[in-house]
């Protein structure tokens, strides 16, 4: 049963913190630079090595990095953008901040839930300037397709990679595929500093272009004239304050290293999900039980069978102590995004409708992973006895 006090027995997500990240916190304060500095620009070529990309930028979180991308590839009014509906809704939201239209399209089937190829090259039109793609639970789109279909239509490639950093495909790490890259490091992800992101790119005029636009358009930085290298600025553009400080780049780092290792760890908990649960509830949909590349394992979605009472089986899962999600309620059905001539995205209306995400994170164990299943095959009779009654 779930604890009085709120806490699950098993939780969705758990955090990876320890000693390291305390002793890079206390080296920040007893430096005395919290703001944007030394740290960061370390933080930043870790982060670029990881990637292969020439540049890494942190930046406030990945919705900031987003809006970063589209206006340094100069987006705006008039101009559309094709996104997924499958997606939290700051990929939307993002686009729309530039002054552009986001247009929705389908997942490719429910056994891999990244955007369709087929269906976004039906979207595309003389207003298409860009593309952005999700890799979906921290597992890689079909990235050769996408590309092709963009360098055929000139089209922009942005890679909302806040699933699956450390994650690559045929040997090129995801966030280096397209034009810009953008990460998150909220406190539910693979690597965290609470708040936080980064954006990538191989590009030094676009690079430059993010940066300006990062900092309120300064063509330098406190930090620089901290060093005594510079003593004053110009404003070359109304940028923005997407900064991050020291102390979560401190802890980025420390997470950075641990990266590797805990997506690895992920990788053995889903494969213990993808053979477990077919034996135990057959009547669930597992996608992504194969991959292309190396995945990060970010999440571990199921489908429940059609007419699956789903508040059902997630109020049976929080009776036994095991918070479970749903990722995502579909954007183009929000009341900021529906329109009575919105688009028909039936497989991505079907996923949403039965998609619930089970525990996994790297602090889970084995036991832990039989636990839920157990759990979610109890969960999953109850959740078609409600079917079976109405």
């Amino acid at each position: 049963m779930a604890e009085a006090n709120g806490l699950w027995r098993i939780p969705l997500a758990d955090i990876d913190l320890g000693p390291e990240e305390e002793a890079a916190v206390l080296d920040v304060l007893r430096r005395r630079w919290l703001t944007m500095g030394g740290v960061t620009a370390a933080f930043e070529a870790d982060f670029a090595a990881l990637t292969g990309a020439a540049h890494a930028l942190a930046v406030t979180n990945c919705t900031a990095a987003l809006h970063l991308a589209g206006l340094a590839l100069g987006w705006g009014p008039g101009d559309e953008v094709i996104v997924p509906s499958l997606t939290f809704v700051a990929t939307a939201n993002a686009v729309r901040y530039t002054g552009a239209t986001p247009v929705f399209a389908d997942v490719t089937s429910a056994a891999d839930l990244s955007l369709s190829p087929a269906d976004v090259a039906a979207r595309i039109t003389p207003r298409t300037r860009a593309i952005i793609v999700v890799h979906y639970a921290g597992h890689a789109a079909d990235m050769v397709a996408l590309l092709a279909l963009a360098q055929r239509h000139g089209l922009d490639v942005v890679e909302d990679v806040a699933h699956a950093p450390g994650a690559s495909l045929d040997g090129r790490a995801l966030g280096a595929w397209g034009r810009v890259g953008c990460f998150s490091f909220f406190s539910n992800k693979n690597m965290t500093t609470g708040e936080g992101g980064m954006v990538t790119t191989g590009d030094d005029a676009l690079a430059e272009r993010l940066r300006l636009l990062r900092s309120h358009g300064m063509t330098t930085l406190t930090w620089d004239r901290h060093r005594g290298h510079a003593f004053s600025y110009d404003v070359v553009a109304p940028g923005y304050n997407y900064r991050i400080d020291e102390i979560r780049a401190a802890i980025g780092r420390a997470q950075l290293a641990k990266l590797a290792g805990n997506n690895a760890r992920r990788a053995v908990l889903d494969a213990a999900y993808c053979a477990l649960l077919p034996v135990a509830a057959p009547d669930l949909t597992l996608p992504y039980t194969t991959t292309r590349g190396a995945p990060a394992y970010h999440l571990r979605p199921v489908l429940l069978p059609p007419g699956a009472d789903r508040p059902r089986f997630m109020a049976e899962m929080k009776a036994r102590g095991i918070q479970t999600s749903i990722h995502y309620p579909p954007v183009h059905r929000f009341s900021a995004y529906r329109r009575d001539d919105g688009p028909t995205l039936p497989i991505t209306d079907d996923v949403a409708a039965r998609e619930v995400t089970l525990p996994l994170y790297p602090g889970l164990s084995l036991g832990d992973v039989e636990v839920v299943v157990a759990a979610a095959a109890e969960a999953l009779a109850a959740a078609r006895q409600t079917q079976v009654a109405t």
